[in-house]
């Protein structure tokens, strides 16, 4: 997790992945975070469901602007490189990357935790700038101001221990963390933050507000850069004659993004394509229990409407607020459909909720022969 090793890593991580049969380029993001740049918009949370590629346009963007690497040779293939503004911020940055799933998991607390994240700081700061007195007895953002430089801040999986479900009696603790870190701090030049759930809203006071959330239902800027577009999907097809597109379609369209685009899940779409074969890739890269245990949380009001979506239905129902970052369980029926759509397990549009492709429809019959359904 060092600010030298990490993006080291993302550089070597994008650099494979920009060299892949099934790649495709969504460098074109990056002209529009460029004008974010040390403005009042610098703030940009993302959050999509799990395999949508949020961790590969977080690589991408640490090779982009870190000054630790030379990435111009990976770049000056993509898209970007047409950007008027390309080679002004090309490899120009301090970029400060955390996975926040990486961190020790043997912290007991929250607070060893934020510990945990503030000494490994401190030490690539240490390592960075040998010659700036580090002490410990300031707080590691009043460190990052006596530095007297721009940092760009790329925090993957920001929501960790929300989605694990760990420190749940202090986790307002990391958001006022994330806060003191980060709001109104001038050496911040960016902040990017992805991961599965919306910020949760406290207090003026405390609350990371200073962010702007781009969510599944909600986000008209950066929608297409996550997930595959029809048209990506239609390309990637032409290099494999083994697999028909009508196919793919079938199994990994169905969602639709605020302003009506469709987007493919791009993990599936590429496990089918090397494979030459398509079927459901999703437990092969996280649990689907989860469904089971949302569905057991309130049987009866939605029991019958699962099976409706299981049997090719929509449901007409307003939802007009995701599921966010520690709420504690869903309970309402509404509560459990934004929970549902936030993880990628049901596709919502327009009014209408439903069961996104075949290969989550699969997923819902696996979990509704459970023998609690009845």
């Amino acid at each position: 997790m060092t600010l030298y090793l990490n993006t080291k890593r993302q550089y070597e991580n994008y650099k494979e992945l920009s060299q892949e049969k099934y790649f495709v380029d969504k460098s074109e993001i990056i002209s529009i975070i460029n004008e974010n740049i040390s403005t009042k918009s610098k703030y940009i949370c993302v959050t999509r469901p799990r395999r949508f590629g949020k961790s590969s346009v977080a690589d991408m963007l640490g090779a982009y602007y870190s000054k630790a690497v030379d990435s111009k040779v990976i770049f000056d293939k993509l898209k970007i490189s047409k950007n008027d503004d390309y080679l002004g911020k090309l490899n120009k940055y301090n970029v400060i990357s955390i996975s926040f799933a990486e961190i020790d998991s043997n912290c007991s607390n929250c607070v060893e935790y934020i510990d945990r994240i503030s000494n490994l700081l401190r030490e690539d700061l240490k390592e960075k700038f040998p010659n700036t007195n580090i002490d410990e007895k300031y707080t590691i953002w009043e460190v990052f101001s006596q530095l007297d430089e721009k940092f760009i801040f790329i925090f993957d999986e920001w929501d960790y221990i929300f989605n694990a479900n760990i420190f749940e009696e202090d986790q307002d603790k990391f958001l006022e963390f994330l806060m003191k870190l980060l709001k109104d701090k001038p050496y911040v030049a960016l902040a990017y933050m992805t991961g599965i759930l919306p910020i949760k809203k406290y207090s003026s006071g405390s609350s990371l507000n200073m962010f702007d959330e781009f969510t599944f239902l909600k986000d008209r800027i950066y929608d297409k850069y996550f997930g595959f577009t029809e048209s990506e999907v239609e390309e990637l097809c032409k290099k494999n004659a083994d697999i028909d597109f009508n196919e793919l379609e079938k199994w990994y369209n169905g969602y639709l993004t605020a302003k009506g685009i469709r987007i493919y899940n791009p993990r599936s779409v590429v496990k089918a394509l090397q494979n030459s074969y398509c079927t459901s890739y999703w437990t092969n890269t996280g649990a689907m229990d989860e469904v089971e245990e949302y569905l057991k949380y309130n049987i009866l009001e939605i029991r019958d409407e699962v099976i409706e979506m299981v049997s090719g239905e929509e449901i007409d129902i307003f939802i007009d607020e995701e599921f966010r970052a520690g709420q504690g369980t869903p309970k309402t029926k509404e509560e459990i459909y934004s929970a549902m759509i936030v993880l990628g397990f049901l596709s919502y549009h327009d009014g209408y909720l439903k069961i996104p492709n075949k290969e989550l429809m699969k997923e819902f019959e696996k979990a509704l022969s459970d023998e609690s359904f009845g």
